[in-house]
């Protein structure tokens, strides 16, 4: 029964591309609004796609259903992207170490 299940979510070729456009979309638009470097776009597109992935993969280990749009779950995943884009602003935006000598 578990295998029925797996094989009705099977990501197809354009829901991979799908998802890749709203991955990409969303890491464009937090570059658009935060502004900064063309290595920050880099950065923010890495980190929206990793973000989409491990919120795609969380969601369906622990079954949770928002957004269904064929196999891709958008709520979860739109929440992972979100949650990357955020962990690199702070990441990219912190302020370098000093020594106190």
């Amino acid at each position: 029964m578990r295998q029925q299940t797996l094989d009705a979510k099977l990501m197809t070729i354009p829901s991979l591309l799908f998802a890749l456009l709203i991955a990409l979309g969303l890491g464009a638009l937090y570059h658009f609004i935060r502004g900064g470097e063309a290595l920050h776009l880099v950065a923010y597109l890495l980190m929206s796609v990793l973000g989409f992935a491990a919120g795609h993969f969380i969601g369906w280990w622990r079954g949770w259903t928002l957004f269904q749009f064929g196999p891709l779950n958008l709520g979860p995943e739109i929440v992972g992207a979100l949650v990357f884009l955020a962990l690199s602003d702070w990441l990219i935006h912190l302020p370098p170490r000093t020594t106190d000598s």
